[in-house]
């Protein structure tokens, strides 16, 4: 089986898939003038659109890991996370602190889903 990437650069794709999963790189923030709130909500809807470009959605994300600048920005950050997850298909998370690659940056989510 081939393995596809979608939106291939020079450092890193945005999409690989292989034998029905799909694994996404982290994904951030563009609008970094933007809170926790802002920035959650911009990231999740990356996600929303990767998955959908790789026959996939959130009710089938098989892991995801969040880093998050400071640890407590979780809880503004679980209020968007909660009305976003695909209601019974929480999938299996973890959230840490890390320091990212841009200090602008308040969290990089990265997923890994099963295609439909």
């Amino acid at each position: 089986m081939e393995i596809q990437r979608l939106h291939v650069g020079a450092r890193l794709s945005e999409t690989a898939i292989y034998n029905g999963v799909v694994y996404l790189a982290g994904q951030i923030p563009e609008d970094t003038s933007q809170g926790i709130t802002g920035q959650t909500k911009e990231v999740l809807s990356h996600v929303d659109r990767l998955l959908a470009e790789a026959n996939s959605d959130k009710s089938r994300i098989l892991s995801c890991q969040i880093y998050l600048s400071d640890i407590s920005l979780i809880g503004e950050m679980n209020q968007v996370w909660d009305a976003w997850v695909s209601p019974g298909n929480a999938p299996p998370r973890a959230t840490v602190e890390a320091k990212l690659a841009n200090s602008d940056w308040l969290i990089e989510v990265v997923v890994t889903a099963a295609q439909k």
